[in-house]
């Protein structure tokens, strides 16, 4: 079996979500071909990795990113964790120092600005749904019909990073524009039975053991692709859920057209659902398990986005002075 034939295999083992897999896969490559190694035995030479790490952070035309940089030390290392089963030593220290960033958050007025100006459905409903209920744009686009719940306003999200289901709440303004979605997605899916095309993608190799389980009404998508494709991961021709390209570019449009400088992709809007619940005085318990965060201190970074400026009730010295002068004309 051929090496990167292994890492594909041990990372679905893992259960790796599919850019994950995609990341890694491309990061391995580059490193295999940087090491020019022909023969499996000669990766066991540890010093190639610090080589490649070396090389990304200062060759002038690779120079990277200390995240990107990161990354591809987590592939390198799971090549030699999980296939070549070699433990690297003081892997650590070729970890690069990465900085401490806020998130872009707009303003609700913003935030309303350029959800107002995203043009065409279904990317005016998602980019809602991105905002409303905190959801990662993979996760909107892997819904399924069985996971919107109008009954009790709920959304669960299944499998999502750190393949852990969690519930998000349904905004209620949303509820007409979803359900008519669905009946778009029950067009396409009596289209599809009437062709007979196979199913959409189930996880977890349910399909070998329910083989029509693609074809329920229950697992299609809530956002279906207008065209089939080749799903890459199984190499079927059939439907797949709605590309992430035409909903970035439409979130960019309106991002142009409502006049906003912050740059915003529609995980922006997580970013600021995040925000704007912790200054509704939601809390950060609250916060964190709506994100789907394993670590509250991930979550911690959005009270740094508010804190101390925005909502400890700092007011600039410059405003006080200002003000003190007026009280005393």
């Amino acid at each position: 079996m051929a090496i990167m034939d292994e890492v594909t295999n041990k990372m679905r083992v893992r259960h790796l979500s599919q850019k994950t897999i995609n990341a890694y896969k491309s990061k391995i490559a580059e490193y295999i071909k940087f090491t020019g190694v022909k023969k499996r035995e000669d990766l066991h030479d540890q010093s190639l990795i610090e080589k490649y790490v070396t090389y990304l952070a200062t060759n002038i035309n690779k120079r990277v990113a200390s995240s990107t940089q990161n990354q591809a030390l987590y592939a390198v290392l799971f090549l030699y964790r999980e296939v070549l089963n070699i433990n690297v030593e003081n892997a650590n220290r070729l970890r690069a120092q990465e900085g401490k960033r806020l998130p872009a958050v707009l303003s609700k007025t913003d935030t309303m600005k350029v959800l107002n100006c995203v043009q065409g459905e279904p990317y005016h409903l998602i980019a809602q749904l991105l905002y409303g209920t905190g959801m990662r744009l993979s996760e909107v686009q892997n819904l399924r019909i069985k996971d919107v719940d109008f009954g009790n306003g709920i959304i669960t999200i299944r499998a999502g990073k750190g393949d852990k289901d969690r519930t998000v709440p349904l905004p209620r303004t949303l509820t007409k524009p979803l359900m008519d979605q669905i009946g778009i997605a029950r067009n396409l899916h009596n289209i599809d039975q009437q062709r007979g095309m196979p199913g959409v993608y189930v996880p977890n190799a349910l399909s070998t053991k329910y083989p029509n389980i693609g074809t329920e009404w229950g697992w299609f998508w809530v956002f279906p692709a207008e065209n089939y494709s080749t799903d890459p991961e199984t190499k079927i021709y059939r439907r797949h859920y709605i590309y992430e390209s035409g909903i970035q570019r439409s979130i960019k449009a309106a991002r142009k057209q409502a006049g906003v400088v912050l740059h915003v992709t529609p995980h922006t809007f997580r970013h600021c659902f995040a925000t704007h619940l912790l200054q509704g005085g939601y809390s950060i318990r609250v916060v964190q398990e709506l994100l789907g965060h394993k670590d509250v201190k991930t979550t911690m970074i959005y009270t740094h986005v508010m804190l101390p400026a925005g909502e400890a009730g700092v007011v600039s010295p410059l405003d006080k002075m200002f003000s003190e002068n007026v009280i005393q004309r």
